[in-house]
């Protein structure tokens, strides 16, 4: 692994902890989330950045991470760039709520024993 994929994984967990944050602002409800389109779109720039960050990272590191869906990651980037007016919020929610919390503990994880 190298210096650069640690100091990406890095930023991978700082946009999942901006997440985590832009979440509180709407108490953790995905009601409230719905009708904020401002932490919508925050969300969604911090996904993109995800994805485009998991794609910066060597095939060394992603190889030895299988456990993580690298592909679907990036590919989720390419959608919310492409595709936003398309983007569906309840796909959003479900990613914010229970694919980031996950990535962010591996990555967190990684680093631990890098």
């Amino acid at each position: 692994m190298t210096q650069r994929d640690l100091d990406i994984l890095g930023h991978i967990i700082q946009y999942c902890e901006k997440t985590q944050s832009y979440l509180e602002r709407c108490g953790n409800d995905q009601s409230l989330f719905m009708q904020d389109s401002m932490c919508q779109d925050a969300c969604c720039m911090c996904i993109a950045q995800i994805g485009e960050l998991s794609g910066l990272l060597s095939d060394e590191l992603k190889d030895a991470h299988p456990e993580l869906p690298w592909r679907a990651i990036k590919d989720t980037r390419n959608f919310y760039v492409h595709n936003y007016g398309s983007v569906n919020m309840e796909y959003v929610w479900n990613t914010l709520t229970e694919d980031l919390p996950v990535l962010k503990q591996t990555c967190c994880e990684i680093l631990d024993n890098a």
